[in-house]
């Protein structure tokens, strides 16, 4: 892997844990079990690739591009997604395991996150309009500051949202998640 251009390409079972890794670019490529945990990839661009069953927990990404990367059962523990440059930014989530990663600051529009863990995600000062949270744990995730205006969270769990912190215009919640909207409250429904 160290051409610094891969295109097209299909990387399977590649190692690179603990690694560091600069300027490299990866256009319409896919990575299918690939352990990349706690590797480094700075300054580098994911352009239209796929990641499947891999494993990027705590892997950094300062200054890095994403643009239309999508993640497919991978393990994405604690990965700072703010690390990464807003110019283009757009992941996609699919039954993945997200927890205690950060969204801080990121403009997502109509991002998807679906069968996915994303406890204790921070969406602080996020930029979520449109975004669909379908079937998704969002047990402990913050949201404060973040515009959640039309957003899906029909079939979301384990949210608490404060309506009064956050932008809540036209998002759609279902009767079941009211109570994570009335958390602050300290109301019992029944």
């Amino acid at each position: 892997m160290e051409v610094s251009l891969h295109e097209n390409k299909t990387f399977e079972k590649l190692v690179y844990s603990g690694k560091k890794v600069s300027g490299r670019e990866f256009q319409s490529c896919i990575f299918q079990k690939c352990d990349f945990t706690e590797s480094a990839f700075s300054h580098s661009k994911f352009l239209d690739c796929t990641f499947e069953n891999c494993n990027l927990s705590m892997m950094k990404l300062p200054g890095s591009t994403l643009n239309n990367a999508v993640f497919k059962d991978c393990k994405v523990l604690g990965v700072n997604f703010s690390e990464c440059l807003d110019f283009l930014f757009s992941v996609s989530f699919i039954s993945c395991l997200i927890d205690y990663s950060s969204f801080a600051g990121k403009k997502m529009l109509k991002t998807s996150f679906i069968k996915s863990s994303l406890k204790e995600v921070s969406f602080s000062q996020t930029n979520l309009s449109g975004s669909v949270f379908e079937q998704a744990d969002l047990n402990g995730a913050v949201f404060n500051r973040t515009n959640l205006s039309s957003a899906s969270f029909v079939s979301a769990f384990g949210f608490a949202i404060d309506p009064e912190l956050n932008i809540v215009k036209n998002a759609s919640f279902s009767v079941h998640g009211l109570p994570g909207l009335l958390t602050k409250y300290a109301i019992k429904i029944v």
